[in-house]
C-alpha cells in the first residue's frame, strides 16, 4: 500500500447537508430554523438561555464561601526536594530560598502564587535549611527528625509566633 492509496472507510465521512436548495430538499427556505426570530439570524449563540424557562444555573443552589483575600501557595513535598537535592540541582550544604527552589525548577508559579509550603509527601534522608511561606506541621516534623530546620517567613510567620 502506497501513502496516495490511503482512502477512508465507506461510510466514515458523511457529506454534510446542503441547506437552502429549495423545498424539495428537505431544508429549503428556512433551512431548518424556523421563522425569523434571534435564533434564525448567524452569529447567535444563547448560552444557558431555556426559551424563558428559569435557566439550570439558577435553578441550582449555591453553596459555600470563595474567599476573594485567599492565597495560594506552591506545594513542595519532601520527596521531591530530596529527590533534586540527590540529583545536584540543590545545594545540600547551604541554605534553601523560595528563589533557589523556583530557579532550579523544583517548584513551579512560585511567583505567580503567595509563595511555596513544604508538604510532608515522601521522605527526607539528609538535612536542610529551609527559608519558605508555610509548611506542614508533619513536614517541619521530618525535616527536624533528619536535622535540618525550616524558618517561615510571612504570614505564617507571625501565625506560629501566636
Amino acid at each position: 500500500m502506497k501513502l496516495n492509496e490511503v482512502r477512508d472507510n465507506p461510510g466514515a465521512r458523511r457529506k454534510f447537508k446542503r441547506v437552502g436548495r429549495g423545498i424539495g430538499s428537505g431544508k429549503g427556505k428556512t433551512c431548518g430554523r424556523g421563522i425569523k426570530g434571534q435564533k434564525a439570524r448567524t452569529g447567535v449563540a444563547l448560552n444557558g438561555f431555556e426559551g424563558g424557562q428559569l435557566p439550570l444555573y439558577r435553578r441550582l443552589p449555591k453553596r459555600g464561601f470563595k474567599n476573594p483575600f485567599r492565597k495560594e501557595y506552591a506545594p513542595l513535598n519532601l520527596g521531591a526536594l530530596d529527590r533534586a537535592i540527590a540529583e545536584g540541582r540543590l545545594p545540600a550544604d547551604q541554605p534553601l530560598t523560595e528563589e533557589m527552589l523556583r530557579a532550579a525548577g523544583v517548584v513551579r508559579r512560585a511567583s505567580r502564587l503567595a509563595g511555596v509550603r513544604l508538604l510532608a509527601k515522601g521522605q527526607i534522608t539528609r538535612p536542610v535549611h529551609l527559608t519558605v511561606s508555610g509548611a506542614s506541621a508533619a513536614a517541619l516534623a521530618a525535616v527536624q527528625a533528619a536535622g535540618g530546620s525550616v524558618t517561615l517567613i510571612g504570614a505564617a510567620a507571625e501565625a506560629a509566633a501566636d
